[in-house]
């Protein structure tokens, strides 16, 4: 039967999953956590955060488990592979919640399957990259059952701001509609500080302005800085960017719409890993831009 969260399976602990984790254990939940590089569960020890060798190890005997992994596939590997998977091991009445950016009809079938086997479902992605993961600002966009998002919130409220959209699917087709944006401003923002580069202009200045006009947004204030500082150390990768770009487009297929801007931020991106740059920060795609009209790339 459902009832208190307290003790967590986590699995994934990347450069997201890590904090997000430690930020569970922070706010008192027990925590017991999987990764693939278990030297990255390893460094969670002294935040309180047990680790686990396997999936299904962290998710025994949990009123809860939260999944932070970068893809459907990844993800379904973990939680449904035929007789290890984390989602055998899960107690019935325990709930699922899958925070990684995945399909909308990979939700819906994960969901499936753990109602098969009597455990609740949520689909939870986020949006606010590594400086949300660490400081508990994350926005999460929830779908799934009104009581089981109720039963969750504990657990929601020391990760971030959730927001419960609707059924199973919506909160990964309100991730897609994020990462539409993200990735549209991205490109934007960077279009925009090359043209004041080439005009020359003061690009910490063009930036400090705009931050005081309609232009503002917080991707001209965190990533139109690393653009400027060319700072791409990865938050969001360029890789991840095009996994969210490409799953949106064939969503909008499925849908029977065309999504322009989408389209041409998608070939951005592709472009911007064909050309070696996949595992810096998606602000990294200002490089691309340079490549294109035969600028210097450092």
């Amino acid at each position: 039967m459902a009832g208190e969260i307290k003790r967590i399976g986590f699995i994934g602990t990347g450069i997201m999953g890590a904090p997000m984790a430690r930020n569970l254990a922070r706010a008192g939940f027990l925590v017991a956590a999987f990764d693939q590089d278990a030297t990255k569960v390893e460094r969670l020890g002294p935040h309180g955060v047990k680790p686990c060798g396997s999936g299904a190890d962290a998710a025994t005997d949990k009123d809860a488990v939260v999944v932070m992994l970068n893809t459907g596939p990844v993800c379904d590997d973990v939680l449904l592979r035929e007789g290890t998977g984390a989602l055998w091991a899960m107690r019935p009445g325990s709930l699922l919640i899958v925070m990684s950016s995945i399909a909308v009809k990979t939700a819906k079938e994960q969901a499936r399957r753990a109602g098969e086997v009597g455990v609740r479902y949520l689909d939870a992605p986020v949006s606010g990259g590594e400086v949300g993961a660490k400081d508990g600002t994350l926005s999460i966009m929830v779908g799934g059952k009104e009581a089981d998002v109720a039963s969750a919130r504990p657990v929601f409220d020391a990760l971030g701001r959730p927001v419960h959209i609707g059924p199973t699917g919506t909160g990964q087709l309100t991730k897609l509609a994020n990462q539409l944006t993200v990735a549209s401003t991205i490109v934007a923002v960077a279009e925009t500080l090359l043209l004041a580069e080439r005009g020359g202009a003061d690009l910490a200045r063009v930036r400090e302005a705009l931050l005081g006009g309609f232009a503002r947004s917080r991707i001209l204030e965190l990533q139109g800085l690393r653009m400027i500082e060319e700072d791409f150390k990865p938050g969001g990768t360029a890789t991840h960017q095009i996994k969210d770009t490409a799953a949106a487009l064939e969503l909008a297929e499925d849908l029977g719409i065309r999504l322009p801007m989408l389209e041409l931020a998608d070939r951005l991106f592709t472009d911007l890993v064909a050309n070696g740059d996949g595992e810096l920060d998606h602000s990294a795609i200002i490089r691309e831009l340079r490549r294109r009209n035969a600028l210097p790339v450092t």
